[in-house]
């Protein structure tokens, strides 16, 4: 077992001691904005999913990690004395990974160039695959269609919902949407709820499920105890939909022909969605936005060409990192983070827009002992611990980094992570405020989901 403490006294000493004599390495020099790429999604086409004009997908314009020879020894020297204390407790050096730069400068580097099982830092991957086809401010719009005429309140056929893939369509969508056909009038439908395409609720993808949860949000005298209790965070004043449906739910293979939508809803921009998934490590989040872009093969292609790393360094077979087959090198890992940095940097956001903030932001991080303002995305399968991300210093500026471990002390891999990073944070000096660099945008915290009547 690794013992209860993050490293020993004895190695934390011996740390500190060979990080003190670390030159101070500069951070790299500005780096140059994202490129316009004229690569198409897979599916869907994203202008054909949201009334906004949908910009381009990106390509990262410059290369994003160091090479792997020659880290700065005493760093390394560190890093190796890391991984020979896990090797003394039984867990092989052959399943552990590092990769540890500053800027353009690669501080550590143990099996940094070996795809190692990744975990949820596959969501990482996932994000920037999304980012990369969609852009940040991409909406997937869910289209309901009436099959009939309203007549005194009453919908006389059918309410058709056309899915757009939206990830996040959750009771409180549901909820919007029922109020917004209130507002046009619409209080019965004499037909059916039907549903047409890849149409999630409550991260269920199937249709008659989905359809399900719809038909009963939409009615609140149908409401269980749990949508109330959704129902009670929303804004005080919020009305209770009431929208009876006489029929049952369908699923239908195509949308009825000449027919306009008279409700569009569009989810939250993807670069909140991906601030959602990463929080809280959501997996049917991450397995959906994945199938978005064409499935795990397709969100592997585009990770590793906008890292800039070999295909071989990310190998998926889902979005989520749920299997071991998931592989991702520790420097791949790195390379991602940067790239998703260099995408977002036209929109004047950051990593911080995307991935958790440590101190800052809930979710699953909030009870681990990792640095206050760290950018950081974690993953954890039975016997792998993983964490990559960004530390700000003040002597190395930000640390671009990601730890894999192999073995079955999930617990006792963690703390060791927290220990690391506090060792060298100790020498190198921490932050009161985030860099710029790590800084969300704070613009985009009055970015929503929203429900519109067609005129």
């Amino acid at each position: 077992m690794l013992k209860a403490f993050p490293l020993s006294a004895a190695c934390s000493v011996a740390l500190l001691a060979l990080i003190s004599g670390c030159s101070n390495l500069s951070q790299a020099g500005s780096t140059q904005n994202a490129t316009n790429s004229l690569e198409q999604a897979v599916v869907p086409n994203p202008s054909e999913q949201t009334g906004n004009t949908a910009k381009p997908p990106l390509q990262v314009s410059r290369v994003l990690t160091a090479a792997p020879d020659n880290p700065d020894p005493t760093v390394n020297a560190a890093i190796q004395l890391y991984v020979n204390q896990l090797a003394s407790q039984g867990f092989a050096q052959a399943n552990q990974g590092v990769w540890m730069q500053s800027g353009d400068t690669l501080l550590a580097n143990h099996q940094g160039t070996v795809p190692l099982p990744a975990a949820s830092i596959t969501k990482v991957a996932t994000s920037l695959a999304a980012l990369s086809t969609y852009g940040p401010d991409h909406q997937f719009k869910t289209q309901f269609i009436a099959t009939g005429p309203v007549e005194n309140g009453v919908l006389q056929g059918d309410l058709v919902v056309v899915g757009g893939q939206d990830p996040f369509f959750v009771w409180e969508e549901a909820i919007a949407v029922g109020n917004t056909l209130n507002q046009m009038g619409i209080r019965q439908i004499t037909g059916n709820l039907t549903i047409v395409g890849p149409f999630y609720m409550n991260f269920e993808t199937l249709p008659q499920a989905a359809g399900q949860f719809l038909y009963t949000a939409l009615d609140s005298q149908l409401w269980s105890g749990e949508v109330e209790d959704q129902y009670r965070t929303l804004p005080s004043g919020t009305p209770r939909p009431q929208v009876r449906i006489q029929g049952s739910v369908q699923v239908a293979s195509t949308p009825p022909n000449n027919l306009q939508p008279i409700v569009n809803h569009y989810s939250y921009p993807v670069a909140e969605l991906l601030k959602k998934m990463n929080q809280y490590s959501n997996n049917l989040m991450a397995d959906m936005l994945a199938d978005t872009v064409g499935g795990a093969r397709v969100v592997a292609q585009k990770a590793a060409q906008a890292a800039g790393v070999p295909q071989a360094e990310i190998q998926l077979i889902n979005g989520s990192g749920l299997g071991v087959e998931n592989r991702i090198s520790p420097r791949a890992a790195v390379a991602m983070f940067r790239a998703t940095e260099q995408l977002l940097q036209p929109h004047q956001m950051t990593v911080a827009d995307i991935f958790t903030v440590v101190g800052r932001d809930a979710g699953i991080l909030e009870t681990r002992q990792l640095p206050s303002l760290a950018v950081v995305k974690s993953g954890t399968l039975n016997e792998v611990s993983s964490l990559a991300g960004a530390i700000p210093t003040q002597q190395q500026g930000t640390i671009w980094f990601a730890i894999m471990n192999g073995g079955t002390d999930i617990e006792g891999f963690r703390l060791e992570q927290e220990g690391l990073l506090r060792s060298f944070l100790q020498q190198w000096g921490t932050l009161a405020v985030s860099p710029q660099e790590l800084l969300p945008n704070p613009q985009r915290q009055s970015k929503r989901s929203y429900s519109e009547l067609v005129k």
